[in-house]
């Protein structure tokens, strides 16, 4: 496969996501100031791919309204007849069948750009046909397990409901991302039949049928297994979400600013802090708020849309939203400005 072929993205959030027990869509769920099936397309920017297919299906009309601003086409499937069966459906979008096809699941929020990334790039270089993440779990529960021989070459997926009491030990899973030849992903989807527990089309069947043909399949292993969390359920929302909210106030603190208890500290992705900031516990910044240099935080804050100049003080529990607040100001106890 050459550098200059192109790349596909095929997102699947057609999905109704019953263990999170909603009437909405998993995919709209929030995790850090955005729907989930966000993070996933901006993770993605830098692949700079030539076309971005989302399957939709469940709630797709709200789903579709709430990607409007990405540069995707959507593509419905009608009814949820599996992995396999959401990836076909986006056959009839794509414009060319060559190059590679990445398929991403959209309930993923915690992927990571580089990842992706280096994923794309060792592909190309192996001139795989289909390459799979996967990684290793203490806990394995729920995630279809890797089958590999003596040497580490995959052979197989085996899902959870299909695996026997051997397979169910194997801690390196399926994190649900590929990079398969476009070509043979779409030629060989139709041959997958549906005799497994659920009676539906698997995508992790054509992994097999590439080993039976001897074509070349690797492996991409991503060392931080928390990257492919698949949120499923408020737990794992709320593990997402704090492991955002983590990154984002360590990108922070490399760059000056001061957190007390950073644990407890939110600060939305649009918001820019300045330097020799500091921020103390329970404090949220969102929106587009800018905060200048010495500016000193205190408990309880929050702020939304609020620029602030330099050395502010806001005390503890004030409430500002769409405000601006000019150099060296001191905002009393339990504030609330709009």
């Amino acid at each position: 496969m050459s550098d200059n072929s192109p790349l596909y993205l095929v997102i699947l959030a057609a999905g109704k996501g019953t263990r999170m027990k909603s009437n909405k869509a998993k995919v709209l769920h929030e995790v850090f100031y955005a729907p989930m099936v966000h993070h996933v397309l901006h993770a993605t920017t830098a692949l700079q791919a030539a076309q971005t297919i989302v399957i939709v299906g469940h709630q797709r009309e709200l789903v579709e309204n709430s990607l409007s601003d990405f540069p995707i086409e959507s593509v419905v499937q009608e009814e949820q007849l599996g992995t396999g069966h959401a990836v076909l459906c986006a056959e009839s979008a794509i414009k060319q069948m060559e190059g590679c096809v990445m398929i991403l699941c959209g309930d993923t929020p915690l992927i990571q750009s580089a990842t992706l990334q280096e994923m794309f790039a060792q592909h190309l270089s192996k001139n795989s046909t289909l390459t799979v993440m996967t990684t290793t779990l203490d806990n394995p529960t729920h995630y279809g397990r890797i089958i590999s021989d003596n040497e580490g070459t995959v052979l197989s997926i085996v899902e959870e409901k299909d695996a026997d009491y051997a397979q169910k030990k194997i801690q390196e899973i399926n994190a649900g991302i590929y990079c398969i030849d476009t070509s043979f992903l779409f030629s060989h989807l139709k041959n997958i039949d549906t005799d497994n527990s659920q009676g539906e089309v698997y995508l992790t069947d054509i992994v097999s049928q590439a080993v039976s043909e001897t074509l070349p399949v690797h492996k991409f292993v991503n060392p931080n297994s928390q990257d492919i969390l698949g949120v499923n359920s408020r737990l794992e929302l709320s593990r997402a979400h704090h492991e955002l909210q983590m990154r984002r106030n360590v990108a922070l603190m490399a760059e000056g600013v001061t957190m007390i208890g950073p644990e407890t500290i939110q600060i939305s992705p649009d918001s820019t802090l300045a330097k020799d900031v500091t921020i103390h516990p329970g404090v949220e910044i969102s929106g587009y708020s800018t905060i200048s240099s010495d500016c000193d935080i205190q408990a309880g804050a929050i702020m939304h849309n609020v620029t602030l100049g330099e050395r502010c003080t806001i005390n503890p529990y004030c409430c500002l939203t769409n405000c601006e607040i000019p150099d060296n100001s001191t905002i009393k106890p339990y504030s609330y400005k709009c």
